[in-house]
């Protein structure tokens, strides 16, 4: 939970004021004292990105996959010159699911790519 500016400068000013210790300001505002530790540092609160970007260009990776629908993810990791995990990150992002090839032997162990249909401008 992140808290006001103004109740975090309000908390330390009566900190001050009363001459409390970080421990018995904590107890008093119901709060934790590590957070007391950091408001005095700092007071404004740190922003976080909830997502990391991809270093991979979605619409190249769109081409790919139409390009080379029965790739591999580590055959387009080394095209792109990244990680597996990256390419299976950003085709999750894109929505690219594998389908079972039907006349395949022993039910289908090669799988081939497929875009859904919204994402495919079809």
């Amino acid at each position: 939970m992140t808290y006001s500016v103004s109740f975090r400068r309000h908390v330390l000013d009566v900190k001050e004021r009363e001459g409390l210790t970080f421990g018995h300001a904590a107890q008093r505002f119901s709060i934790g004292i590590a957070s007391l530790v950091r408001w005095n540092k700092d007071i404004e609160p740190k922003s976080y990105r909830r997502e990391k970007g991809l270093k991979i260009d979605l619409e190249n990776l769109r081409q790919d996959v139409v390009d080379y629908p029965d790739a591999y993810q580590y055959e387009r990791a080394a095209r792109f010159a990244v990680t597996p995990k990256a390419i299976w990150q950003a085709l999750r992002k894109l929505g690219v699911t594998y389908k079972k090839i039907p006349g395949t032997p022993k039910g289908g162990r090669r799988r081939k790519a497929s875009l859904s249909q919204e994402d495919s401008g079809a």
